[in-house]
């Protein structure tokens, strides 16, 4: 199936993965078009669409710096709390796995898009 098919697939899910997003800023990208009139041939919404644009960056990566407050130093036993943008906690224990966090912040991420 062609790119057209592709794009039009993709802007009829109710839900994007991250790879189908980027099948549409591509095709956005590369059409030329302004962002609202793409969208709206596509039958998808702007915002919805600049969500991902902002999300997918420049490069196509995902990768965000959020901001860090530290407080001060915890006991040696206790876990280390990270508060996320809208308010949402993790947290895990000392000496964790820091792939564990990447997979589990990747899921938040993903959850608070959907």
């Amino acid at each position: 199936m062609g790119r057209k098919g592709n794009v039009r697939q993709v802007a009829e899910r109710r839900y994007w993965r991250e790879a189908e997003a980027r099948v549409l800023v591509e095709a956005w990208r590369s059409s030329g078009e302004r962002l609202s009139g793409f969208a709206r041939r596509h039958g998808v919404g702007p915002g919805r669409l600049g969500r991902w644009v902002s999300r997918l960056g420049e490069g196509g990566s995902t990768l965000r710096f959020h901001p860090v407050r530290l407080v001060a130093s915890p006991p040696e036993q206790s876990p280390i709390e990270i508060q996320l943008v809208g308010g949402r906690r993790v947290r895990v224990p000392r000496g964790f796995e820091t792939e564990d966090l990447r997979r589990v912040l990747a899921v938040l991420e993903e959850a608070k898009t959907c």
